[in-house]
């Protein structure tokens, strides 16, 4: 099984090591390929992703079996180019069409909610005890998006340093179970739900 991940290169470095090792707990025997179709910035939209969807299912030397794509809400464009979690992913099917190979997520409001349930080891890393953003971590302030929440920590932390996406998600999570943020983040178990399903995997309830 082939799945080409259509994702952002910061999150991908950030993000996928620790995904793949978590696979490798629930698909023993049936763990997928996983190949990361990056790009800096946000994902492409609208009839490029189409093309690029078309392309790697249809690879002749290498398709895929299924693409994902996954964007954040928050793209840091105004106005918004999403509205939602729902219309993110309502859009990028129109784009692509109703292609049953293709499946699109997004991290709601951006990749760093699925950091927020370790905010003990945000608070270490960045020598600062101020108080986690409150609510689940998919429903923080779109207009202050917990990418900002934890650069504000970091700039304010003892440490004296940034933060700094591939380097300090990887530390956040190398330390901390993924299935604490899967259980909290209902966008994040349906993107590793979708993973399992296509790879005849248990979903995770």
């Amino acid at each position: 099984m082939r799945i080409a991940l259509i994702v952002e290169g910061e999150t991908e470095r950030a993000f996928l090591p620790y995904l793949r090792t978590f696979l490798q707990t629930k698909l023993a025997g049936s763990m997928p390929r996983l190949d990361p179709e990056l790009y800096d910035g946000r994902i492409p939209t609208e009839n490029k992703l189409k093309r690029i969807v078309e392309n790697l299912l249809a690879d002749r030397q290498n398709p895929a079996d299924c693409v994902i794509a996954l964007t954040d809400v928050y793209t840091g464009t105004e106005p918004s180019l999403f509205a939602s979690a729902m219309d993110a992913k309502t859009k990028m099917t129109q784009w692509v069409g109703h292609n049953p190979k293709f499946h699109p997520h997004v991290a709601l409001h951006d990749f760093e909610a699925w950091l927020l349930p370790y905010w003990t080891t945000i608070q270490e890393l960045a020598g600062h005890n101020k108080t986690a953003p409150r609510g689940s971590p998919e429903i923080v302030n779109n207009h202050h998006p917990p990418s900002y929440r934890i650069a504000e920590v970091f700039r304010i932390g003892r440490k004296g340093k940034a933060y700094v996406k591939p380097r300090d998600a990887s530390h956040i999570l190398r330390e901390n179970d993924l299935m604490v943020a899967i259980a909290q983040c209902p966008e994040l178990k349906s993107f590793v739900n979708t993973i399992l399903h296509v790879c005849g995997g248990s979903t995770i309830p």
